[in-house]
């Protein structure tokens, strides 16, 4: 076993330990896990509540339990940490969903089960020497209308004061189980808000709620808050109240190259007419630099990823470049994501399935999470064997050029 983690903290523009060491958080995210997302499963995007409703109304609701427990127990466990540990890395970034620790039926009560996992994942990077960042990927309402929020196709967050409370005392009590625990690196407490930009205030103030609600327990835990608009956009936030906070943002641009929605795009080269290289990633970079350093707050770059095509339309220099700006300026980073199945759009897994049985189904007309009732009775034992990590096969293309940075 690792020896215990020092706490970290920010001073400046750096993320420090309670030595005073700089310390710059890289990894990846254990994405699909808690939060599970249909492109990640060879399928559909649909919100999970939507995926686990159909799934009771076939099968019931005891078999739904068994489903996810057996999911939850296969697709990332403790071996996963050890190999992102011997890469070199020295943190994962969580996504979780709310409804894994408060049932939607039943509003401010816990789920024990749910939370052990959260639990479970923190005692392996303890265990492990890894660092951990809690990301809270679906809110109480959504914070935005995509199915990685789980919503219902709008940011109710936002205009409801019963979500707001659930949200807020979501986090008073995340931060009082975790106070004490410095495997903790902080808590991502709204992952890619989406609001107009005339109403940036909203994220503005449900932050310094959020601060409140987890300094009153909590004074040692980094905050991270992430930008509007998928979190890009941080000039609203202005300079941190609290003295202890990171600033997110995620990194997908061009869209039509990193998620192929335009085939046959290459990087670098021109999207809409816009040059797309190694100077720009280095201008993008430069400009959040500037803005962290007048305001004096450490920059984490919590998503980026590109969907993996062989290599043979830059995908590795994509990363590259992004990284190089990264580690120019001296941005802590988590790659998007650990592990998916494969698939023709939205960014891959450093670890891929390749294969095609009946519950991934990639000729369709359904596919990935949308096969997995009518598959279960006859094929569980064979979908929880395939959902371990050793039935993946590592994408080279891109893991050569994350260790490049490790």
């Amino acid at each position: 076993m690792s020896k215990k983690l020092p706490f970290l903290r920010t001073s400046g523009q750096k993320i420090v330990d309670e030595y005073g060491k700089q310390i710059i958080l890289k990894g990846v995210n254990l994405g699909g896990w808690l939060m599970m997302e249909g492109y990640m499963f060879g399928g559909r995007n649909i919100p999970e509540h939507d995926f686990r409703g159909s799934f009771e109304k076939t099968l019931g609701k005891e078999t739904l339990d068994d489903f996810t427990r057996s999911f939850r127990d296969s697709f990332i466990q403790e071996s996963d940490i050890r190999i992102i540990k011997k890469w070199g890395a020295n943190c994962i970034r969580l996504p979780f969903n709310y409804r894994l620790i408060e049932p939607e039926e039943r509003p401010y009560s816990l789920n024990e089960e749910g939370l052990n996992y959260l639990d479970k994942a923190i005692r392996w990077c303890e265990k492990h020497g890894m660092y951990c960042i809690l990301d809270l990927h679906a809110a109480p309402g959504a914070q935005n209308g995509a199915w990685h929020s789980d919503s219902y196709g709008r940011q109710e967050l936002f205009l409801s004061e019963a979500n707001r409370d659930r949200y807020l005392r979501l986090w008073f009590f995340l931060a009082d189980r975790y106070r004490d625990v410095s495997a903790v690196a902080g808590y991502d407490v709204l992952n890619e808000p989406v609001v107009g930009i005339l109403e940036e205030n909203q994220v503005k103030d449900l932050y310094r709620l959020a601060t409140r609600e987890i300094r009153d327990t909590d004074k040692k835990h980094i905050i991270f808050l992430e930008g509007n608009v998928w979190a890009q956009r941080l000039e609203f936030l202005g300079k941190p109240k609290d003295d202890n906070t990171a600033y997110s943002i995620h990194c997908y641009v061009p869209l039509d190259f990193t998620h192929n929605f335009e085939v046959d795009t290459r990087y670098p080269g021109k999207v809409y007419n816009i040059m797309w290289n190694k100077e720009m990633f280095d201008s993008i970079a430069k400009a959040y630099d500037d803005f962290a350093k007048k305001i004096q707050v450490p920059l984490f770059l919590g998503e980026f990823g590109v969907n993996a095509r062989g290599g043979n339309y830059g995908e590795s220099e994509w990363v590259r470049d992004l990284l190089s700006a990264a580690e120019k300026y001296d941005i802590s980073w988590t790659y998007w994501t650990y592990k998916t199945i494969a698939n023709y759009a939205y960014p891959d897994g450093v670890y891929r399935y390749i294969e095609n049985p009946s519950w991934v189904n990639r000729q369709g007309p359904i596919a990935g999470l949308e096969t997995f009732a009518s598959a279960w009775p006859k094929e569980k034992g064979s979908m929880i064997y395939s959902w371990r990590t050793e039935n993946f096969k590592r994408n080279d293309n891109i893991f050569s050029v994350l260790k490049e940075f490790l």
